[in-house]
């Protein structure tokens, strides 16, 4: 088997979930210790391994961060996965808070993917804790779920985490974050309401200008990709554009000027600075808030190092890893035939920061999950 990239998938387990179904308290959030007086069985590890069977072929690729004990330890090295505790729970039976706080810890260490078990009470958390900051996927394990951050069944996650792992091209699309009241729920009423949304993976979608047998039409999801990220644009933000025909296209939408092979700086729908130097770029990009808007090149997948040396490693640091917009259209990933894409900036310790998978703009409100780099 071709050795893969090292996948880092955080994992959190909420060992209490869907415990009061089986004991007719539909539900568990806050009776946990009820629903077990009443002999109720977790179920929640066993859910979590039936997704986790699913990545055995690759676990030699694949490390674990995750919580202690049954918060994700154990089943991970039941399984024998590479595994990495980052935090424990704080008391027994762990609570909301718990999962919260190692949803943070999880984000924070750049996993690839935050994979949880749970029901919707979890799913709430994990939103609350971190947004859409991180791509997540749950495994069904609680008494309802309504939230469409789900999979269909344990399986059903294993498989998309896998795909991921296997370096496919995914969506990422936002998905509800929803729950009902419990307590209104024992009394025989639902009453649902939305708590947020997150990023999930799902199969790969043409939705946006397409033509026969599937194939895009580059030109029309250049102008689609073009005039979404235009309308994403915020003011008093300076946009870094490199180089290349897809970052032209924004400029074009834009109705501006454009330095096809230099670097261009944007700042409220106006060019403030024409093909930069590496020099001139920094000091513009020092201590203002700062995006980076970037493409690759066609067939090698560098988005540093080739072409663009005026985004050197200094300007990198000072825009972030999370202001880095990288736009493609997905036949210009394909292209690449699941080989990562390339960061060659002259600084390694740059290059394995950047590392990871990363969300690429492909056309209008569509975005695939893509591996930047390895990792050893």
């Amino acid at each position: 088997m071709e050795r893969l990239p090292i996948f880092r998938l955080g994992l959190i387990v909420n060992p209490y979930a869907g415990l009061g179904g089986a004991v007719a308290l539909k539900g568990s959030d806050d009776v946990a210790a009820e629903a077990l007086a009443r002999g109720a069985v977790p179920m929640a590890q066993q859910r979590a391994r039936l997704a986790l069977e699913e990545l055995l072929p690759w676990q030699a690729q694949i490390r674990i961060k995750t919580v202690a004990g049954a918060m994700g330890e154990d089943v991970a090295l039941a399984l024998g996965f590479d595994t990495e505790v980052l935090c424990q729970a704080a008391q027994e039976p762990s609570t909301a808070q718990d999962s919260e706080r190692a949803a943070q810890l999880l984000a924070q260490s750049g996993v690839d993917l935050l994979l949880f078990a749970g029901g919707d009470g979890t799913a709430r958390n994990i939103c609350h804790a971190i947004g859409d900051s991180t791509t997540v996927l749950g495994i069904p394990a609680g008494c309802k779920i309504h939230s469409g951050v789900y999979a269909i069944t344990p399986a059903a996650a294993g498989k998309v985490v896998a795909q991921m792992v296997r370096g496919e091209l995914l969506s990422v699309q936002d998905a509800l974050v929803m729950d009902i009241d419990e307590v209104a729920f024992r009394q025989g009423t639902v009453r649902a309401k939305r708590y947020g949304e997150m990023q999930i993976p799902t199969a790969l979608r043409y939705v946006q200008s397409v033509k026969m047998a599937g194939k895009e039409s580059e030109e029309l999801v250049l102008d689609d990709l073009a005039a979404f990220f235009v309308a994403q644009m915020e003011p008093d933000i300076r946009y870094v554009m490199g180089s290349g025909s897809t970052v032209a296209a924004v400029m074009q939408e834009l109705g501006l000027p454009n330095t096809l092979l230099g670097v261009d700086v944007v700042e409220n729908g106006a060019v403030i600075a024409a093909d930069v130097t590496a020099a001139q770029l920094l000091e513009l990009v020092s201590d203002v808030p700062a995006q980076l808007v970037i493409t690759l090149i066609g067939g090698q997948g560098h988005i540093f190092g080739r072409g663009n040396q005026q985004l050197s490693p200094a300007v990198i640091r000072a825009v972030g890893r999370n202001n880095i917009r990288l736009l493609a259209t997905k036949n210009k990933l394909q292209q690449l035939d699941g080989r990562p894409l390339i960061s060659d900036s002259g600084d390694a310790a740059l290059d394995q920061q950047l590392s990871g998978m990363v969300r690429v703009l492909c056309g209008y409100n569509d975005y695939v999950m893509y591996r930047l780099g390895a990792e050893d």
